[in-house]
């Protein structure tokens, strides 16, 4: 899905690009054709943000053995996390994926709950650059994309959810999302959309 109305410009030097979940295990939920292709496509987001300027924030899952223990039985899906041994914080599966790999100066978080913020200090060090516009890619729509998309809009970001840039396992899910509940709080585009989108502002700078 893309929007139907014309999405203002983006200043790319206050715009961050957050790739959230790109990780083998979790890309692996999806077909495998469909995980390919995706990667490919947010590999073009990446590049569209850098040449515009842009900051690339990534966000990874993973849990160092003390952060197991400590998770409780009453969180649902943590404790089952933990129950199966978890993602090691610095293990090869809790790594970004190869293709989409973080370069020197991008920003890399690492977080044991769901959203992008709650146990990480993104925030923090995406205002230090004074980044007021995230476009959002991830896995799950369901999952990080949604949660980051809350707590996101209650930090009053400006939201640009790139629809073919987020998947979930189900199909369902992922559309209502897109079509019905982010464009409360976000324009939803695709990454095909970015280029227009962030260079006007790179002009008028």
């Amino acid at each position: 899905m893309t929007t139907s109305v014309p999405v203002p410009a983006a200043d790319p030097r206050r715009t961050a690009l957050l790739v959230m979940d790109y990780q083998t295990p979790i890309v692996r939920l999806l077909p495998e054709t469909e995980g390919a292709a995706l990667v490919r496509r947010v590999a073009d987001a990446i590049t569209t943000v850098r040449r515009a300027g842009g900051t690339i924030a990534y966000v990874r899952v993973g849990f160092t053995p003390e952060e197991l223990a400590a998770i409780p039985a009453e969180n649902k899906m943590f404790s089952a996390i933990a129950g199966r041994g978890g993602m090691d914080a610095d293990g090869p599966a809790t790594a970004v994926v190869g293709e989409l790999a973080p370069a020197d100066g991008d920003i890399v978080v690492r977080k044991t709950r769901v959203g992008s913020f709650s146990t990480t200090d993104l925030h923090d060090r995406l205002t230090r650059r004074g980044v007021t516009t995230l476009a959002l890619a991830g896995i799950s729509t369901s999952g990080v994309v949604l949660s980051t998309v809350r707590d996101a809009a209650d930090r009053d970001y400006r939201l640009l959810v790139l629809s073919d840039g987020c998947a979930d396992p189900d199909a369902q899910a992922h559309e209502v999302l897109m079509e019905r509940v982010f464009p409360r709080q976000a324009d939803v585009l695709g990454i095909a959309e970015l280029p227009h989108l962030l260079e006007p502002a790179a002009a008028a700078g």
